[in-house]
């Protein structure tokens, strides 16, 4: 629930004392009154204290009412705090610009005491709700949002589990990833995404039959051939989404393996042509499958998986993104250690 100020607090706005002083009377038993003479101290009192309500007067000298609602709209500390504007006029179109400008409400003088406290109370009560309101829906969209990244990770564990008795590899290279991309510059935001769309990349391999999959020996050509479709399929599984992150990660899932150099599959893209999220897993997936065993391989030294990256820098991988590797190598080997197989 929105936690409510045991004590509301109305800012009242207007040039005249003799107005301000009847706003005093009316509300001060009920509300702590803040008051403001002109426009310019309106708008550093509605900063400095966050009023429940503002009480504002159109026509003052200087910024007059419209303006200053105007900066309170634009400013979103102050965008949500309910304007009543309150005017000698009572014409229409002058009431239609308060409206549309982001007020709540009119109030005509001369000032009626009873109308004025009726009127706060109301739109205070409505402040408060749409603020529980607002709470509820935050509350709500973070649920669906964990519910969502959950059955992603339940996904790529899904997959994982196929070939990796533990399924560690879908959080040590979504963590890799993640980390990749920090060095490598994206914002926070993107970096957060990458970390959740990680998971996804291997989905398609829930379509490669185990034959395939677990094979401890080298593939033939017709079985590489039936591999090379794995990102394709999880592409097609993940499929056309609305969601920015399932977006990310059905291109995580087509992407991871091509090649800057175009050598890659399964559409042959090369540089910048691959997109960043691709780019960026691929690194996180080759380090994590060297360093890690597998049905048809041994783990590798830790020295000798590095010299591999360092080497396929302009052809397996983007030389900015084997530096990001080289940057965040340091968290790279604390995740690694963190998730180490059994």
């Amino acid at each position: 629930m929105t936690e409510v100020r045991a004590h509301r607090v109305i800012l009242a706005v207007d040039d005249d004392a003799a107005n301000l002083a009847i706003l005093d009377r009316s509300l001060s038993s009920e509300y702590t009154l803040k008051l403001a003479t002109n426009g310019l101290l309106a708008l550093q009192l509605a900063e400095k204290f966050k009023p429940d309500l503002i009480l504002l007067d159109v026509t003052m000298p200087g910024l007059d009412g419209y303006e200053v609602c105007r900066r309170l709209k634009n400013d979103e500390r102050t965008r949500p705090i309910p304007v009543i504007f309150v005017t000698a006029h009572d014409e229409e179109s002058e009431e239609t610009q308060g409206l549309e400008l982001g007020a709540v409400d009119y109030l005509t003088k001369p000032i009626n005491p009873a109308i004025v406290r009726a009127r706060v109370r109301t739109h205070l009560a409505l402040y408060d709700q749409n603020r529980e309101l607002d709470t509820l829906v935050r509350e709500r969209t973070h649920e669906l949002e964990d519910t969502r990244l959950q059955i992603i990770r339940c996904l790529g564990h899904a997959a994982e589990y196929r070939d990796n008795e533990t399924g560690l590899h879908v959080l040590r290279m979504s963590a890799y990833s993640q980390c990749i991309a920090k060095a490598y510059g994206v914002g926070t935001t993107y970096a957060e995404l990458v970390l959740s769309a990680a998971p996804m990349h291997d989905i398609g391999k829930i379509g490669i039959p185990d034959h395939i999959l677990l094979k401890p020996g080298k593939l033939d050509e017709e079985e590489w051939n039936i591999m090379r479709r794995h990102p394709g399929i999880g592409a097609l599984i993940i499929g056309e989404q609305r969601s920015e992150l399932l977006q990310l990660a059905k291109t995580a899932a087509l992407t991871h393996h091509e090649k800057w150099d175009g050598t890659g599959y399964p559409n042959t893209l090369a540089g910048d042509a691959i997109p960043l999220i691709g780019r960026i897993v691929a690194v996180a997936d080759v380090f994590d499958a060297l360093t890690t065993k597998r049905p048809y391989k041994e783990a590798w030294p830790l020295p000798r998986a590095l010299a591999l990256i360092s080497e396929e820098r302009g052809r397996h991988f983007e030389p900015a993104m084997v530096d990001a590797f080289d940057a965040g190598l340091e968290d790279i080997l604390r995740i690694k250690e963190r998730y180490r197989e059994g």
